[in-house]
């Protein structure tokens, strides 16, 4: 029987890939109900719990400063494709603020950086090192690589949540 069922779901997977049916895509969203969500402050419901982050320390007012937030996966901490938001604010002054409206308390992340080009890519220089400012939530310090999950994570409370981060260059 679960021979079966397996000779099924690989049939219905060869089928959704080769015929580009939206069945993966509902697949993969099925399988992250009731995950956490993440949107901008501005027109989100009053009753989510909101993380403010301010993003200091910026050695020239140039470009934005892009804030990246993370979920309570370790796994998806600094993956492509694997943020809950990210916003990117333009830089006025030495400083910046985002505001993440989660959809639950929880434990969170972030991540963010000066792009200072404004070009939205975080860019490196010819040894793979940060040529922009970084920065992680609970200041956390890379060493010899970005910090673990849990270096840079902190609950969210619900209500209103405020967090600093410096940038490093």
């Amino acid at each position: 029987m679960s021979s079966t069922l397996t000779l099924r779901r690989r049939a219905l997977l060869r089928r959704t890939v080769i015929g580009g049916s939206c069945l993966l895509w509902a697949a993969l969203v099925a399988t992250r109900a009731g995950a956490v969500t993440a949107v901008p402050c501005a027109g989100a419901a009053a009753d989510l719990p909101q993380l403010h982050v301010v993003g200091t320390g910026a050695r020239r007012v140039a470009g934005n400063i892009t804030f990246t937030l993370y979920g309570p996966d370790p796994a998806l901490f600094l993956h492509r494709g694997g943020s809950l938001d990210v916003q990117h604010v333009t830089l006025a002054g030495a400083q910046a603020e985002a505001c993440f409206a989660v959809s639950s308390p929880g434990t969170y992340a972030v991540a963010i950086y000066h792009d200072e080009n404004d070009n939205h890519h975080f860019d490196r220089n010819f040894l793979g090192l940060p040529a922009e400012g970084y920065g992680f939530s609970n200041n956390a310090v890379p060493v010899f690589a970005p910090p673990h999950y849990l270096a840079a994570a902190f609950a969210v409370h619900p209500g209103s949540n405020h967090i600093s981060i410096r940038l490093r260059y």
